[in-house]
């Protein structure tokens, strides 16, 4: 998972792309990058490590320009190779920059045929330069220097004929302004927004709409799946649907887990969608668990604190703040390697013991994925004293690999891959343990929208929407996240002003 910004401005742009990602960061946290354009230029900075530590104020003095964009990433594929921080370049033709969020599910087919058909090579194993380089190759096409609308929105059709998988895009072409676009099921989110300034509207992209909250932007629509955003540098807005026969099938994951609660992705509210995950475990937990002797509801911060709350006003019950987090320990779950998060838990949670001696607690969580961080957290509480730990998961069991842009792609990861509800309690070390139903789950998010009739929820059921996923597939899969694991170095990248190393 990653996130990406891009902005086409009447001013510099450099400090808005970095509030941006700065409120992006959630969604990665291995590596950052920023390009701008001046002067007929690229000015690119990135390297391995928060936003914060990226970006030192000499940087943000060098990315000059009025047009840029920005990447947030952690690694897909078991690699945090600080060689992979986005965005890429090209230079040809015109000169091109791209960021991407997702993972496309034939990138092998696309390496052959890019070396094969358009001679070009790939330099890393991110099939985001794979991206970069398709779109490069067909803007080629293109014979003229002055590069039409008709003419990029003809690419990006011919892109999205040749690329599969789950994709949010945003690029920057050298003399002629911003491309972004979406994939033609729509399951990685990106957002539209503008802004009125003295010298005129300015336009962003981003992959949540906190991004455009940050920054004074106006959240204008979601990009449609398949459709396509041309901005020129004199800041006129192109739209066109690029594909024919998209349709909307979001991850449902990005509203469990990924998406900050105060962004609202393809007219729902993350806050509002996890208050209603809520209402529904609460509901079944009276309907099927009624027996239960629980004292109180206590969530696993932060993203099921919204969720714990109204399990408890369901149930009638007392809502208590029992973890104290340490919010300057990444996020857990996109941690690359087990190691990491293993010991990274107690590093970031610390019981009150008061809320849980001589209790029985419910535990509420969004999901759990490899049940480490829940077994631990289950054992914390009883250190502190818990008579009885039961558990909830606002998430069904995830049973199945995921191939379009999460680190969980190894059945073998995965808790309830293969396993009964009671066998995965004995494993995390839960008294009881309830799961949330898939069809719960799809009514909570769904909430009123009623045009969103489909999820994309693999991870849950095995249905893999784009129909090219195998066994096959699956296997080489998590064999090339073992080779990238064994292989990383996380050696630092340093890449400043004008594609030159600087410090």
């Amino acid at each position: 998972m990653c996130g990406i910004v891009g902005i086409v401005g009447k001013s510099p742009v450099n400090q808005i792309i970095y509030d941006g990602l700065t409120v992006l960061q959630h969604r990665g946290q291995d590596a950052a990058g920023i390009v701008t354009i001046d002067d007929g230029k690229f000015r690119l900075r990135k390297a391995n490590g928060f936003v914060r530590d990226v970006f030192q104020e000499r940087h943000m003095q060098r990315l000059e320009g009025n047009m840029g964009i920005g990447h947030v990433r952690y690694p897909t594929a078991g690699s945090s190779s600080s060689a992979e921080a986005q965005p890429f370049y090209v230079n040809s033709p015109y000169g091109i920059a791209l960021a991407h969020n997702g993972n496309l599910t034939n990138a092998n087919e696309l390496r052959e045929s890019l070396f094969k058909v358009a001679r070009r090579h790939i330099n890393t194993t991110s099939d985001s330069e794979l991206l970069l380089n398709v779109l490069a190759h067909e803007l080629c096409e293109s014979k003229l220097m002055e590069l039409t609308t008709s003419d990029v929105f003809e690419a990006v059709t011919r892109v999205h004929k040749q690329i599969r998988g789950a994709y949010a895009v945003v690029s920057v072409i050298i003399g002629h302004g911003l491309l972004a676009f979406r994939d033609p099921n729509g399951i990685r989110p990106l957002v539209l927004g503008q802004r009125e300034t003295e010298q005129g509207v300015e336009y962003m992209v981003a992959s949540e709409s906190v991004a455009l909250d940050i920054d004074g932007f106006k959240l204008v629509r979601d990009v449609a799946p398949g459709e396509a955003i041309y901005i020129t540098e004199a800041g006129e807005l192109h739209t066109q649907q690029c594909f024919e026969g998209a349709k909307c099938v979001p991850c449902i994951f990005e509203y469990v887990y990924f998406a900050r609660p105060d962004s609202t992705l393809n007219d729902i509210s993350v806050y509002g969608s996890r208050v209603r995950m809520g209402e529904q475990l609460g509901l079944k937990i009276k309907r099927e668990w009624a027996d239960l002797d629980i004292d109180v509801v206590i969530p696993v911060p932060e993203t099921s604190c919204d969720i714990a709350l109204e399990i408890a006003n369901e149930l009638e019950l007392p809502y208590r703040q029992g973890f104290v987090k340490n919010r300057y320990v990444g996020r857990t779950f996109i941690m690359p390697g087990q190691a990491q998060r293993k010991k990274s838990v107690r590093r970031k949670l610390n019981a009150i013991e008061v809320e849980f001696k001589g209790k029985n607690v419910l535990l509420v969580d969004d999901s759990v994925v490899r049940g480490t961080t829940s077994e631990q957290i289950i054992q914390m509480a009883r250190d502190a004293g818990a008579n009885k730990v039961y558990f909830a998961s606002a998430a069904p069991e995830i049973r199945f690999p995921n191939v379009y842009g999460i680190d969980m792609p190894s059945v073998n990861e995965l808790i309830a891959h293969g396993r009964e509800v009671n066998e995965i309690a004995e494993m995390i070390g839960a008294d009881e343990l309830i799961f949330q139903s898939l069809d719960d789950l799809i009514v909570a998010v769904k909430g009123d929208n009623k045009a969103l009739t489909q999820f994309e929820t693999s991870v849950f059921d095995g249905n893999y929407i784009t129909n090219d996923i195998d066994q096959e597939y699956l296997e080489s899969l998590e064999s090339t996240r073992k080779d990238n694991a064994n292989k990383s170095k996380s050696l630092p990248l340093e890449t400043g002003l004008e594609l030159h190393n600087d410090e």
